[in-house]
Parts: C-alpha cells; structure tokens; sequence
C-alpha cells in the first residue's frame, strides 16, 4: 500500500487529537509480550485485510518493530537497577509504517544553515541591558504547563509541518503570557503563507522550514487568525495556496530573536524568563518513545530534522531534562510530550551534523554543522518579540 492510502487508514483512529480519545486500546508497554499484529490492527482500527500483499507487508514491518521495542524495554529495566537513564518504548500509529513514510512526520528538508538568513528582515537582538543569570541562580524547574499558557498538543498528520505547529504554540504561548489570553491560532496560515524563497529548512508548507521563518512571516503581516478561522487542511501531506480568511487578527509580534547556536546558559534563560522557545531537534530515534528520561540520539552524527517546543526543564530522581511539546498527536510520548536528558555540560556534548539540507540550512548550505545537548536541542533556537494580543 502506498503512504497516502496507509494514512487514511491511520487517519481512521487519529482523525482527532488522539488515537485514545477515539476509543482505541492504546497497550501499556508491559502489555507487549504476546502482542499480535491482529490485535494491533484492532486496537488501532486499522483496515488492513488478512492475507493480503499489504497485510503481510505491514505485518512484517510490526513483527520487527515489536521485538526491538520489548528487546529495549528489558534492557531499560535492567538499567533502571544499575541507575541508568531509561526510558520506555511501546507500539504506535507509525509502529507499521517503513522508514520512508515516517519522515514525513518530521518538517525538514535538508538543504539548509542555521546563521544569516538575509531575506529575515525581522530578527532582533537581545536589548542590550539584558543580562544572562547563572544558571544556578534560575528556578530549580519550570513547566509553562502549570502556568496556563500552554493549548493542547496537535497533530501535524503526514504533512512536515512540524515548524508551523512549533511556532505556533510558541506565538499562542507568548500572547497568553503578555496578555492573559490563551487562543488556538491557526498552524495552517503559517504552512500555506509563510514566504521562504532562500529555501531554508526545505521548500515550505508540507516541506519543511524553521521557526525563524515563520516569525519573520508573522512579524510582517497583520497577524496570526485563530484555527476555527483557517482550520488545518495538511494533514494527508497535501498542501494548499495561502488563502487567510478577512477575520481580524488576534496576534500580532514585532520580531524574533534567535539564541546564540549551542548555548545550554542562553536557552535556560530565554525558556526561564521568556517563555516556551522553538527549538529543533533530531527526532530520527523518537517514534516508539513512550516515557521516561530520553536519552537516545545519534550524538556523533545528529541530524536536524524535526521542530518542537520547549516548554520548561526539571528533574526527576536526580536525572535533569528538558520538556518538549511534539506535534504527533496527544497519544504519542508522555500525552504528546517528552523529556529529553538535560545537563549543565550539554554545550560540550555536541556531534557533526553532516547533512545540514534535512535541517536548518538554506538550500546550496552543505558544510557540516556542529549541533549540541541532547539530540541537538540547543543548536537552533527562537521565540517572538513585542507580542499583542486582542
């Protein structure tokens, strides 16, 4: 079966937010010994039928999936006892999908670099009588969460729209936080209208871009429309010409500011004092995550491809980490979150990113890039400036 008909067979049981929400059986990750392909089909409500070239296809594909997650989950527990970093993985809406058609739950097409983008004519710098605190002197743990800044966890479907529904929640986030109002704005306006002629990031729309593109697009319009006013239409990865609806504009910013590339001091205060930061990642290693302290990336050879959001830090046991906020649906990951590991020497803990073209860079951007911190979440960070809200 091609992608496009797996995804509507995906689509069934994740049309909404979450493949719970639509009264599917989610297994626990302790429930997977056994575990078959038919009841996966079920749980999922997949119409996949018996004995058919795609249900042997796809059952192969499960059958291997299956046994490298239990194999990891036995290891993880083994580690848990010897005070290992662990985590727990599980089985999926992606758990039967190949290599290929996984990539386009990401959002970058490499051919792309991480510093001057002329074409960016609204980036600001940090004022000048901004002053970094020690990171020992911020709060032990932040979770923009708990403040209720923070709308629920999306879908971005099989379109690579992960940079729009990144900088979208990080625009929705930022106008709560200055105004008190919490609006579900529009990722679609951002995918279909944001202009990225340099190519960085990929082509854009269901191609991928960065969040630095987007809010360059917002700062230059008239502003962000709420989603019930420009609904999501991507979500089967096929794109759609901008047509923003003449509703007024309830978010509007002057600019962005883009963190200094591999700083773990610079991006503990911007996500600290400012708010949730967009963030880009290698999210090569993340589609069966199911909990824990995450800890499994490429660290040599990262690779870029995929936005998120930061949206605080913490500790739990002594293992610090980061918060992210995935577009993959509230089914995925800890309800749509994971935490990666976090330390005070992430800065150092940095790998060659040797295809820059699946992330940041513009097109014609080769050279090897030096990403850091666990898959590569402080190389390439951003959020808005002067944002209002109305």
């Amino acid at each position: 079966m091609h992608l496009q008909a797996f995804v509507l067979l995906v689509a069934s049981a994740l049309s909404a937010a979450s493949a719970v929400t639509q009264g599917t059986h989610k297994p626990t990750w302790r429930e997977l010994r056994g575990y078959t392909f038919d009841k996966f089909i079920a749980d999922f409500k997949l119409d996949i039928k018996h004995d058919t070239e795609e249900y042997l296809q796809r059952r192969g594909i499960f059958m291997k999936e299956l046994a490298r997650v239990v194999a990891h989950n036995a290891a993880a527990a083994e580690g848990a006892t010897r005070g290992r970093s662990v985590w727990t993985e599980n089985v999926n809406h992606m758990s039967a999908m190949t290599a290929t058609e996984k990539k386009s739950f990401y959002g970058r097409d490499k051919n792309v670099k991480q510093a001057s983008r002329s074409n960016l004519t609204h980036q600001k710098q940090l004022p000048s009588n901004y002053k970094l605190m020690p990171v020992e002197s911020l709060p032990t743990a932040v979770d923009w969460r708990s403040e209720g800044v923070v709308t629920a966890v999306k879908d971005q479907g099989h379109c690579g729209s992960c940079w729009a529904f990144a900088s979208t929640a990080v625009l929705e986030s930022h106008a709560a936080i200055q105004s008190g109002l919490l609006f579900d704005l529009s990722p679609q306006q951002i995918a279909a209208c944001a202009p990225n002629p340099d190519k960085c990031g990929g082509s854009g729309n269901c191609n991928g871009a960065t969040a630095e593109i987007a809010f360059d697009y917002v700062a230059g319009s008239d502003g962000m429309v709420e989603s019930f006013q420009y609904p999501y239409t991507e979500y089967f990865g096929v794109e759609s010409s901008c047509n923003v609806p003449p509703a007024s504009p309830k978010v509007q910013i002057g600019g962005f500011i883009q963190l200094t590339a591999n700083n773990y001091e610079e991006l503990m205060n911007a996500v600290a004092r400012e708010g949730p930061i967009a963030v880009s990642v290698d999210a090569s290693t993340w589609h069966a995550y199911d909990g824990g302290i995450f800890d499994g990336c490429n660290q040599v050879n990262p690779d870029i491809n995929h936005a998120v959001v930061l949206v605080g830090y913490g500790e739990d046991n002594g293992q610090k980490y980061w918060t992210i906020r995935n577009s993959w649906s509230a089914s995925w990951g800890e309800a749509g979150y994971i935490r990666l590991a976090r330390d005070a020497s992430d800065a150092e803990k940095c790998g060659s990113d040797i295809t820059p073209a699946d992330g940041t860079a513009c097109e014609g951007e080769t050279a090897p890039q030096t990403v850091c911190g666990t898959c590569g979440v402080l190389f390439d960070s951003a959020y808005p400036t002067s944002v209002t809200a109305q």
